[in-house]
């Protein structure tokens, strides 16, 4: 999969980016590049390969589940626009 430079400016334009005349040849050739290593890994064949949870096949430490910071959440709240019971209150964005 490839893609051109007319769909480089509509993912541009989706993702808000402006991307001049001059930079379009090598953005097109960067995510080109990405995505034929996508089409590439795909190729790979990973039946019985074990998925990790971590590739550093490390475990991570544990501590005590104690509180060790102090609650803030008035003085954060202190300077929001609108709170109520706790809670942050915000316009709402969808119908």
């Amino acid at each position: 999969m490839s893609l051109d430079r007319n769909e480089v400016e509509i993912v541009a334009h989706l993702a808000r980016l402006k991307v001049s005349d001059d930079q379009m040849p090598a953005t097109l050739a960067s995510l080109n590049s990405i995505l034929t290593l996508v089409d590439r890994m795909q190729e790979i064949d990973t039946s019985g390969i074990e998925p990790l949870a971590n590739p550093l096949d490390a475990t991570a430490r544990l501590r005590a589940d104690e509180v060790t910071e102090t609650n803030h959440r008035d003085d954060y709240q202190r300077i929001a626009p609108s709170t109520t019971d706790g809670l942050y209150l915000v316009p709402k964005v969808i119908e």
